[in-house]
């Protein structure tokens, strides 16, 4: 299978990723399997001539809750809360993924090929995010990574939803102290295990315990810690208790980033930035600025762009790379915010986010300018079946 004369974004240059030529692609099976300038010495049989398109990796989306939470429903199709204790590392997006949500064919439509999903922020740990293809009907089948990272939240969400229950956290005390005991209980029981472990004869396995159990991945650094983060205190504190842990750590959101890019880029921090286009609906979001992704860039902060769908609904992320542009980002950086960039800060690298021999066989043919409003997704391949709807 192959396309040929088109322009293609390769997004594998680190130092450019506007870098761009004409060219043809061609995939067997799932995966790419050679891409270069200019026409193949063979075209092949059927091949899609792409004169005048522009060719892309399939976009990612770093932070959303597609399949959690049901387009056009209320509680019936809400799964993105598990708001009856304030730490819930035990629940996993899996289960929960609707894959006919109509939000998975809207992302497919406009070339978002890969997403990661799971809880929100109303815990102070939500439970475990997975990466997903956005094509597919069973879950199972979908899956990127099924345990990539863990959803932690600070600042006003669990407040706020506890608060209302009469409950605690009520303060970002709280919240934090809720993290620590989690993790220091979750330390423990690693030691535990690890010393029945070393001698099973003479030693006792520690009782089991579901949520000290699903952190030991992230104890052990094999998974992520996603910290949901808007104030500029809240982002401090992830980085807090990110160090004190040892973990291995992404900043959500990150509004206020732009306010204290020094102190990111002195701690080696990468940020998800988004949603955009809303509102300034609730304190948090009051030094929100669109010109945040060029600020962070200034300051060599990685960051990707995300849309929390469906607060801002999935089909528009491209939106917000253009967006950034407006506001000072260049095109590459910002283009490699929704492709290659997500890629490399999720550990995903090696399978999307960019076209190169080896990868998935994950991307989308533009009519023009992907950053143009008017220009259209025309056709998507993933895992190198075209896309019908």
């Amino acid at each position: 299978m192959q396309i040929y004369n088109a322009t293609i974004y390769p997004m594998t240059d680190e130092n450019d990723y506007s870098f761009h030529f004409n060219g043809y692609l061609t995939w067997n099976g799932k995966q790419i399997v050679e891409i270069g300038e200019g026409m193949p010495e063979k075209t092949q049989e059927g091949a899609l001539d792409a004169r005048g398109k522009v060719l892309l990796p399939g976009l990612i989306d770093a932070h959303s809750h597609l399949g959690m939470i049901g387009d056009s429903l209320g509680f019936e199709g809400d799964d993105v809360n598990e708001d009856s204790d304030p730490t819930t590392p035990q629940m996993r997006a899996l289960d929960a993924i609707h894959p006919f949500d109509r939000g998975f064919r809207e992302a497919r439509q406009n070339g978002v090929t890969a997403v990661l999903t799971g809880p929100g922020s109303a815990n102070a740990i939500g439970g475990t995010l997975c990466a997903i293809k956005t094509a597919g009907i069973c879950v199972d089948d979908m899956i990127i990574h099924d345990k990539l990272a863990m959803k932690f939240a600070l600042g006003e969400n669990p407040k706020s939803c506890y608060h209302q229950k009469n409950s605690g956290p009520e303060t970002r005390m709280a919240s934090a102290a809720l993290i620590r005991e989690a993790l220091f209980k979750a330390k423990r029981y690693l030691a535990d295990l690890e010393e029945y472990e070393s001698n099973p004869e003479e030693n006792s396995p520690p009782e089991y315990d579901a949520k000290c159990d699903a952190l030991l991945p992230l104890l052990r650094g094999e998974m992520q810690a996603h910290f949901h983060a808007h104030r500029s205190d809240d982002i401090c504190t992830a980085i807090r208790i990110a160090k004190e842990f040892g973990l291995d750590y992404r900043l959500v959101h990150c509004t206020e980033g732009h306010l204290i890019a020094p102190l990111l880029e002195r701690e080696g921090a990468c940020a998800f930035l988004g949603p955009f286009f809303l509102s300034r609906s609730k304190p948090e979001l009051a030094n929100e600025s669109d010109a945040s992704p060029a600020r962070l860039h200034a300051h060599a902060v990685p960051f990707a762009l995300i849309t929390d769908h469906p607060e801002l609904p999935q089909q528009y992320l491209l939106l917000t790379a253009a967006l950034a542009v407006k506001n000072g980002l260049d095109v590459g950086t910002a283009l490699a915010a929704i492709t290659a960039t997500p890629a490399k800060l999720l550990g995903l690298d090696q399978r999307i986010g960019s076209l190169r021999k080896g990868l998935d066989a994950d991307f989308a043919l533009y009519s023009g300018d992907p950053l143009d409003f008017f220009t259209k997704v025309e056709s998507v391949w993933i895992n190198g079946e075209r896309i019908e709807s």
